[in-house]
Order: C-alpha cells, then sequence, then structure tokens
C-alpha cells in the first residue's frame, strides 16, 4: 500500500496504479469501522483501489463538529493496508481546497429536501469535494454506504447531470449486533443512548412491516413511525419521510421499493438511518452486520 498526501505524488502513484477494470475510489473521512471496510474490501475485488482520506470542512455548517470529528489516521491506515487497498490520498486541506480555489457543485433539487433542509450548505460541500476528488483521482467506480441514503441518491444526479464515466457503487449498511447502523459519529454517544438508540432503525423496521402487512397510505405510515421515534428515550426526531427511491420526492402512498428515511438527536449527537421498504423481507430478519 502507498501513501500519499499530496496532489502531485497523487498523480505520479496513479500513472502505476490503472489496471484492466479502472480505478474504485472508497472516499472517506476516516475513522474507520466495519461499514468503511465493507466499501474497501469490494474496491479491492473489483480491480485498483484508492482510497481518500479527508475531513472536508466545506460539509460542516457553523456549530457542527469539524473540529472534534473524530479522527486517528494511523489507525486507518492500518486498517486500509488490512483491507488491501492500493493507494491513500491523505491530503491536509489546503491540497485539496487550494487559497485560489472558488467553484463549488450543487446538485439543487435533491439537495434541499430532508438533511440538506436542516444543513443547509451541507450537501453542496459533499458535492465539491467529490467533484474534486473525481478530477484528481479519474476512477470508473466510487463506493458508498447505504447509511447515507440522500447522499448516494445526489452523488448519482451529480454523475448523471455531468455526464461522469463513473459507475456509483452503494452498498448495504453495516449494522452493529443491536442493529444500530454503524456511524463514526456513534463513539459520542453515551452508554444510556447507545442502549437506547437501536430502537431508532427498529421504528424504521416495524413502520416497513406496516406496509408489507396492508397498509400503504403514507400519512398514516408515518404518524405511526412519528410515535415510534418520539418513544425512543433521549431521542429527539428531526425529521422523518416516506420517499421514492430514486429522486426522493415524497410519496404519498407506499409502494416495494420506496424508502423511509429519518434522522434525529441523542444530546449534541445526530443519527440518520434509511429503511428501504421490501428490502428487509426479501434479505431476511435483521441486518448486514459484522462484528
Amino acid at each position: 500500500m502507498r501513501l500519499v498526501r499530496s496532489r502531485r505524488d497523487l498523480a505520479q502513484a496513479l500513472t502505476k496504479l490503472d489496471g484492466p477494470q479502472g480505478i474504485g475510489l472508497v472516499p472517506t473521512m476516516g475513522f474507520f469501522h466495519a461499514g468503511h471496510v465493507s466499501l474497501m474490501e469490494r474496491a479491492v475485488k473489483d480491480g485498483a483501489s484508492v482510497l481518500s482520506v479527508f475531513v472536508n470542512p466545506l460539509q460542516f455548517g457553523e456549530g457542527e463538529d469539524y473540529e472534534r470529528y473524530p479522527r486517528d489516521p494511523d489507525r486507518d491506515l492500518r486498517i486500509a493496508e488490512e483491507a488491501g487497498i492500493d493507494l491513500v490520498y491523505m491530503p491536509p486541506a489546503a491540497d485539496v481546497f487550494p487559497p485560489d480555489f472558488s467553484t463549488s457543485v450543487t446538485v439543487a433539487d435533491l439537495s434541499a429536501l430532508y438533511c440538506g433542509h436542516f444543513r443547509p450548505g451541507h450537501f453542496e460541500g459533499v458535492t465539491t469535494v467529490l467533484a474534486r476528488l473525481f478530477g484528481l483521482i479519474k476512477p470508473q467506480r466510487a463506493y458508498f454506504g447505504q447509511k447515507d441514503y440522500q447522499q448516494s441518491a445526489i452523488v448519482r444526479r451529480m454523475v448523471t447531470d455531468l455526464a461522469l464515466a463513473i459507475d456509483i457503487e452503494v452498498l448495504p449498511t453495516i449494522r452493529e449486533d443491536s442493529g444500530l447502523a454503524m456511524s463514526s459519529r456513534n463513539v459520542y454517544l453515551t452508554e444510556a443512548q447507545r442502549q437506547a438508540a437501536p430502537f431508532f432503525h427498529q421504528a424504521l423496521s416495524d413502520t416497513e412491516r406496516d406496509m408489507l402487512a396492508g397498509e400503504r397510505d403514507g400519512a398514516k405510515l408515518l404518524a405511526k413511525l412519528e410515535r415510534r421515534l418520539k418513544k425512543i428515550p433521549g431521542f429527539k426526531p428531526q425529521y422523518w419521510a416516506l420517499a421514492d427511491a430514486k429522486n426522493l420526492q415524497p410519496k404519498a402512498t407506499a409502494v416495494e421499493g420506496d424508502v423511509l428515511l429519518a434522522a434525529g438527536h441523542f444530546g449534541a449527537t445526530r443519527l440518520i438511518d434509511n429503511c428501504v421498504l421490501g428490502e428487509s423481507a426479501k434479505s431476511g430478519p435483521g441486518a448486514i452486520k459484522r462484528p
């Protein structure tokens, strides 16, 4: 595995990396968990692999946790090497965004919904940094997790709209044994919050079961989901929605393949999760888990 920290070294390393299947990019902010590892392993399996580790300041709003976002670069590098990653790009902010950088990329319609409504500018920061990384690395594939469902939909739209020759691969959410979606921010949770947090996904799963049992009225399903979320000890729901899985537009009537999206806070810790209706039933009980 090779580590580079500058655009110049990255460009040189890429000339020795490209293979018949092209390059797969796993863009991350580091502090890895098993969800990240699943993306790395898939990229390694598919061909030449590049991992970016960069805590992107553009996607953090005022008062958010940019400065305290968990970081452990030495551990991240060990995990990346164990996964078989070929090349790691771990740059300082000035290498990704030099002082004269003045361009932004916005997927206007999708970025205004749900998480974007409560975190204005967040998705613009995500798409801008990804456009920059795509330009620097020129991957043929990029890998994301389903936990960040809205983000994945936005990235797919960006790639389509800008005619970028990149396949966006979205892999299943990796969960703890409790059902809690793995996230770097889970480290912020207190013991009491960690005990209650699995009920977040359970509320979504229970609402999915209501739909599969015959309830298709979106308003009724969301009312049930709201009640479930508000019963979780210490949890303050921020939004809950039923949406079309492709364009994220709100749905009045649920069908299999639609997605339930939700977010909320345990104290200062914000969690997101989702459930594609009918997906759990097809894949069996519980979620994909990693130790």
